[in-house]
């Protein structure tokens, strides 16, 4: 399960009065919606595709997903969103409608006719924690390269999707200037490409995976010091998904934790992952900078975005959250994680 699944019953939020305007603005720890200039656009490379999805609550068949998908719609809370991917003529129009109705540029989506898109079905496990895919049809995203578009080159953040590290460099290479390149892994890549995995992790400000992943990389149990072993290998910072647990930042300077918001009921955790990393690098793309009391912030907004995606089936829970939604959940969230201003014992002179 990954950072704001966490199955446990949560807080009924009090009443506030929602968020006016559109922006994100920094105020003390939090964010408040307010017009901001100069947002960042974000460009996401990864999987468009069709999921079968059966978990203890219900199943639904053939519905849209992929990673790209699903950070693309939590990221469109934010800000603009520019998507490259692949899928076949079978894709339907409406689909399209969809991620263009969110604000999402599809310029980049590649269409190959009489080609089918990528298919995966998995079912999860009672405590949802634990998955087993059934099937996997790779079909037209087997062969793709990416093409970034020439107007989304300059001057946009950058997700690489999970997926080959030498697809992820390639993709990186056409980039005119990402000032911030986020990328996302998996125990495949760490098992078969590692050496093209940690060339890229040179070049790159951000590493996201989850604990069994960091583990792997770093040759580490303890996640603290795989934190410690992988941020050595280039990326400024490693983010890594506990799942109920919350996420851990590991820096230059130490650790961050922050825990997952508990929900009363989680119907499908499929995405959550993609939903956290579109939360967090949306927040992000509406900061001033991208220093650690940024990205603690935006961790905190990836945290409360993926809790939306858990609620519902496929793309269901995150199309259910607007901004005033997002802003009284994160609320909520900060006021979990708030000590509040009781006299605390001090033990040492």
């Amino acid at each position: 399960m990954q950072p704001g699944c966490a199955s446990r019953r949560s807080p009924r939020p009090s009443p506030r009065r929602p968020p006016r305007l559109k922006g994100l603005t920094k105020r003390n720890d939090s964010f408040s919606w307010v017009e901001s200039e100069g947002v960042m656009s974000v460009v996401v490379v990864g999987s468009v595709a069709f999921d079968s999805i059966k978990t203890p609550t219900g199943s639904i068949d053939e519905t849209l997903g992929g990673s790209a998908v699903h950070f693309s719609l939590a990221a469109s809370l934010f800000g603009p969103v520019r998507l490259v991917g692949v899928v076949g003529s079978d894709f339907p129009a409406e689909h399209r409608d969809l991620l263009s109705s969110r604000g999402i540029d599809l310029e980049g989506l590649e269409t190959v006719e009489g080609g089918e898109t990528f298919r995966w079905s998995g079912e999860y496990h009672r405590d949802m924690d634990q998955r087993d895919t059934l099937s996997v049809e790779l079909n037209v995203f087997e062969d793709f390269e990416p093409n970034i578009p020439r107007s989304y080159r300059g001057g946009s953040y950058l997700f690489l999707g999970n997926g080959s590290p030498v697809t992820q460099a390639s993709v990186l290479d056409q980039m005119d200037n990402a000032p911030l390149v986020v990328v996302d892994t998996m125990d495949l890549w760490i098992q078969t490409a590692r050496s093209e995995l940690e060339s890229l992790l040179g070049r790159v400000d951000l590493l996201v995976l989850n604990e069994q992943e960091a583990s792997l990389l770093s040759d580490e149990k303890n996640v603290v010091k795989a934190g410690r072993i992988i941020q050595k290998m280039g990326p400024r910072f490693v983010v890594i998904k506990q799942g109920q647990h919350g996420s851990l930042i590991s820096h230059r300077g130490g650790e961050v934790s922050l825990p997952a918001l508990p929900l009363a009921e989680v119907e499908d955790p499929t995405g959550a992952g993609d939903s956290f990393a579109g939360g967090m690098l949306g927040a992000l793309s509406r900061a001033s900078s991208s220093d650690l009391d940024s990205l603690k912030v935006s961790v905190a907004w990836g945290t409360v975005t993926a809790s939306f995606c858990c609620q519902g089936f496929g793309v269901a829970g995150i199309l259910s959250a607007d901004r005033e939604l997002l802003q009284e959940r994160f609320e909520q969230y900060r006021k979990m994680i708030d000590l509040g201003t009781a006299s605390i014992p001090q033990l040492a002179p």
